[in-house]
């Protein structure tokens, strides 16, 4: 099988079409469909439903791809620790992450990595949605609470927790009475939270007022005394130690872990562990105090 022609072939439908593909890699159109047409008369099957708009695998397309581009990429990266040593990262390293986190840290983050490694190029898509790392061609992903997936590996490299906080002058209601909140997302009616207090558990009766779409702003609504909140302990620690916000107590139930997660069935680039590295070296115990110092 001529090794040219499939990767050709991986190419368009990585990117769903020639066109695109050819814009992507500024390879010439004609090109990759001449190398497509060569691999498909090498098989003896068509490996695309070509449509007047859309370009489709067939099935014999999709098993050709989901059996090869893992293999494809792993004799690229090899090729490319070869030619750096096996131990310095260079090339291209594709990332999603989500949008809080991207915002908070990982700009700071990806640009230490790439003053560390100039060889280094990083791509950082934030999108809080599930994605498919081999069909868009993502090296690592960092998500929130992942659910368990048999075809990724990965780590923990960040903990966090929830916590209610509240404007200073704020006092627990009585018993019967409800304090207004700021929630995140959209208004909804009365609500009881559960809350881990010094005292023990409790419940905490709400009345949201504002909702926001960002923690950040979220935070901002408590701080000026609008209301009580539930917030990422590593937002509020610098306002709870120096007295701008008063800790009520811990979000019941509610434990939150970064993940960063690759495919298992394929090899772990000198790109990735790199920066898997640069991720430990940051958070190097992954508590929220560490994060809440990063930030800072």
């Amino acid at each position: 099988m001529d090794l040219l022609a499939l990767a050709d072939f991986n190419l368009v439908a990585r990117h769903g079409g020639f066109g695109k593909a050819a814009r992507v890699t500024g390879r010439p159109k004609a090109t990759l469909s001449r190398r497509v047409a060569d691999l498909e008369a090498q098989l003896d099957v068509r490996l695309f439903e070509r449509g007047a708009r859309k370009l489709k695998l067939t099935e014999e397309g999709r098993a050709l791809y989901e059996r090869t581009s893992q293999l494809l990429t792993e004799l690229e990266e090899t090729a490319t620790a070869i030619a750096s040593g096996g131990q310095t990262p260079r090339g291209r390293l594709r990332i999603s992450a989500p949008l809080m986190f991207s915002q908070a840290a990982l700009g700071k983050l990806a640009a230490g990595f790439v003053m560390q490694y100039p060889d280094m190029r990083v791509e950082i898509v934030v999108e809080d949605r599930p994605v498919d790392m081999i069909e868009e061609a993502y090296d690592l992903v960092i998500r929130v609470n992942p659910e368990p997936d048999i075809n990724l590996v990965g780590r923990p490299f960040l903990h966090d927790r929830q916590v209610v906080v509240a404007p200073p002058g704020f006092a627990w209601p009585a018993e019967g009475a409800e304090v207004p909140a700021i929630v995140r997302g959209v208004v909804r009616k009365s609500d009881r939270w559960k809350v881990t207090t010094p005292d023990g558990p409790r419940e905490l009766a709400v009345m949201p007022v504002l909702a926001m779409s960002a923690n950040t702003m979220v935070r901002d609504a408590v701080l000026e005394g609008a209301g009580v909140a539930r917030l990422p302990l590593s937002l509020v620690s610098g306002d709870l130690a120096a007295g701008r916000l008063a800790l009520w107590g811990d979000v019941e139930g509610v434990k939150v872990a970064l993940w960063a997660l690759y495919p298992s069935r394929r090899l772990l680039s000198v790109r990735v562990s790199a920066f898997l590295e640069h991720l430990r070296q940051a958070f190097p115990q992954g508590t929220p105090e560490e994060l809440a110092a990063y930030l800072s």
